[in-house]
């Protein structure tokens, strides 16, 4: 009987170690291309928030530090964000009415631009109108 046992037990043949390391292989490289995908979506999330925030930030400045007048400003900060604040005036026919051209709609359009990870250009745009003085 002891024959017979240590006959059939011999351990595992070549081949199957050899798709067993097969199938480990396949999921450790799907385990890492998940996880690799899942940090380049992480690090491209993580521009779209510092370009809004900046964003956001020269969006409330305006009409309080720069003045809310038509024209154009720009500047970059230390990590690769380029901003530009375009103020333009904002054609509405009932404002005229409304405000007795004391007060004028003004269309404020904040941009931003940055070099993401993956080598492309990315950029986030904000749009809002504010009244101001009529000049």
């Amino acid at each position: 009987m002891n024959k017979t046992m240590r006959g059939n037990s011999r351990g595992m043949t070549l081949i199957e170690v050899l798709v067993a390391f097969v199938v480990l292989s396949v999921t450790m490289a799907a385990i890492l291309q998940i996880f690799s995908g899942g940090m380049r979506n992480a690090r491209l999330a993580e521009g779209y928030n510092r370009a809004l925030f900046l964003a956001q930030s020269q969006m409330a400045s305006v009409g309080q530090e720069q003045k809310l007048a038509v024209g154009e400003s720009s500047g970059s900060v230390g990590d690769g964000l380029h901003w530009r604040v375009t103020i333009d005036g904002y054609d509405d026919e009932g404002a005229v009415e409304r405000y007795a051209l004391t007060q004028r709609l003004y269309q404020v359009r904040v941009r931003v631009d940055w070099h993401a990870g993956d080598g492309q250009q990315r950029q986030v745009q904000l749009v809002s109108l504010r009244l101001g003085p009529a000049k």
